[in-house]
């Protein structure tokens, strides 16, 4: 089997900019900016929440959320958590961490939940060999309630799309148009990444349903991992999504 051929791009920040030039895509994009002081202060002026997340990391290792307080903010990173009395304080500590690699700030979004666990959007799009790209599989990540993050790696479990959204409450109509809507936003961003570099085989988007059923798009992965795909009972999706990557040389 030939060596996997499909380009990759680390840098989020990098990514987050080519969403924001495309009218039809942007509106999914939550406020991002790369870490500062100035950028610290302005989002936390603007947000409760904030993450603090690597600008290449993978697997959801080292993001951390920053909520601010009556006095103060609290920051969680997996299931620990430190308060800082200050502004200045909280910068500090931040910056520590930005010494060994670059942060961007993002704006917190309040994840819907299923059955009391917060989850997450997966949306694999690949090309076809005619070079027109598809949304190939929806899946869900649910996460620990005590947990930052939902992937895997941190603790969650790999969901069915339908029966996720059933258990946050959304109906069969609204389930069947959130579907058609991000399938569409998958296809999308494929074309847009296709006009900024060349190479793309296939993309995972993650994206966050906050507490009103609206998509955001937390970020864009060119190396998608679906591994833990076969370990639901049905891997059926596992071996869909194999069956496009194995054409670009892509074993699992």
């Amino acid at each position: 089997m030939r060596s996997y051929s499909s380009t990759s791009i680390k840098s989020k920040w990098t990514k987050t900019k080519w969403l924001l030039k495309s009218s039809e895509i942007r509106d999914y994009v939550p406020r991002t900016e790369r870490f500062d002081r100035s950028g610290l202060r302005s989002m936390l002026a603007r947000y409760s929440t904030v993450f603090f997340k690597p600008n290449g990391g993978t697997g959801g290792f080292h993001i951390y959320r920053i909520t601010k307080l009556k006095s103060g903010y609290l920051v969680q990173h997996n299931a620990s958590k430190i308060r800082f009395a200050t502004f200045d304080a909280l910068y500090a500590r931040l910056s520590v961490y930005e010494r060994a690699q670059s942060f961007l700030l993002q704006k917190g979004i309040q994840l819907a939940s299923t059955k009391g666990r917060p989850f997450d959007i997966r949306v694999m799009v690949q090309k076809e060999d005619d070079g027109r790209w598809k949304s190939t599989a929806l899946f869900t990540k649910i996460g620990k309630s005590e947990k930052v993050a939902t992937n895997y790696n941190q603790g969650g479990k790999i969901g069915y799309f339908r029966q996720t959204l059933s258990g946050a409450g959304f109906g069969e109509a609204a389930i069947n148009s959130k579907e058609l809507e991000l399938k569409r936003l998958g296809v999308s961003v494929g074309r847009l990444f296709d006009k900024r570099k060349q190479g793309f085989r296939e993309l995972g988007l993650d994206v966050a349903l906050d507490r009103k059923g609206r998509a955001w798009i937390l970020e864009v992965n060119t190396r998608p991992q679906f591994y833990p795909l076969k370990r639901m009972g049905d891997n059926g999706m596992y071996r869909r999504i194999l069956s496009y990557a194995q054409k670009y040389g892509r074993k699992k």
